[in-house]
């Protein structure tokens, strides 16, 4: 059967606007014996990209729960966020930091035994920065990190320009996004964004609570906005229902476990005014 004209021009713009995932390697900052750590990533290229245009890149940074879902393929959170950013003509990179490190999750960890800390990770988000500057079709000076939790502060930790590592690299982000952060670290570091940061976190988050994440936004010269939604909890932009993990060791009460799951409001309202500051930040 023959398509119709239409349907078939409708059918094929569906198919360019489709986002390719490809497998590449990103070189972190940080160091092993053999030279700089090697990081599996995921690479979404725009398909919005006009010509020979550089586009914005953002760099998505996972939170506890590793990269990878429990068959070993790149969880859908960040598909589902790599697509949104791509429709909005920006490409994005995911990187695992995690596997080469020869860990699968660290959420079960409590907070100061972990082996991979915020150190490594801030190190792979300015690594991840260095390969996208150096891309075709990337504009480097419109770079953008978006984290989770453990990913979250990542992206607030490498856009803290208090840091030597931030201050001394010849590629950092214009803008920092993150959903509902471990903000206290930051924070105590008198937190200075390299450009402008946009916190988007839950009321009742009982892992990594709000309050350190509005006194940082709003502290003078912070550069950075918070966005509280009423009723939300850890993971509120998720899909997954409500649920205590007892397992988690850390949060507000150690060892009484953590609330996470979703709240449909506020996964909404946060997708809008994540695509929103990016917009203006990268334009």
């Amino acid at each position: 059967m023959r398509l119709p004209a239409l349907l078939l021009c409708a059918w094929a713009l569906a198919v360019v606007n489709v986002s390719a995932q490809v497998r590449v390697n990103a070189p972190s900052l940080d160091q092993t014996d053999s030279g700089a750590l090697s990081l599996p990533a995921y690479w979404f290229v725009s398909e919005r990209s006009v010509g020979d245009a550089a586009r914005p890149a953002v760099v998505l940074l996972h939170g506890c729960g590793g990269a990878l879902d429990s068959k070993g393929r790149l969880g859908q959170r960040f598909v589902d966020y790599a697509k949104l950013l791509n429709a909005e003509g920006w490409h994005a990179l995911v990187v695992d930091s995690l596997t080469p490190r020869g860990e699968k999750e660290l959420c079960t960890q409590r907070t100061g035994t972990r082996r991979v800390t915020q150190i490594n990770r801030r190190l792979d988000a300015l690594g991840a920065l260095h390969w996208l500057a150096a891309q075709p079709g990337v504009d480097g000076r419109r770079l953008a990190l978006l984290g989770w939790s453990n990913g979250g502060s990542t992206a607030l930790a490498a856009s803290n320009r208090l840091h030597r590592d931030v201050a001394r690299a010849a590629v950092t982000p214009r803008a920092a996004v993150a959903f509902y952060p471990g903000c206290e670290a930051e924070l105590a570091r008198h937190y200075a964004a390299t450009g402008s940061t946009l916190l988007l976190v839950g009321e009742k988050d009982d892992w990594t609570p709000a309050a350190p994440c509005v006194e940082l936004a709003a502290a003078p010269g912070s550069g950075t906005k918070v966005i509280v939604y009423p009723d939300a909890y850890h993971g509120f932009d998720g899909v997954a229902p409500l649920r205590v993990r007892a397992d988690v060791p850390n949060g507000v009460k150690p060892g009484q476990g953590v609330t996470v799951g979703t709240n449909p409001a506020a996964r909404e309202a946060s997708r809008q005014q994540l695509r929103a500051f990016l917009r203006e930040q990268l334009r």
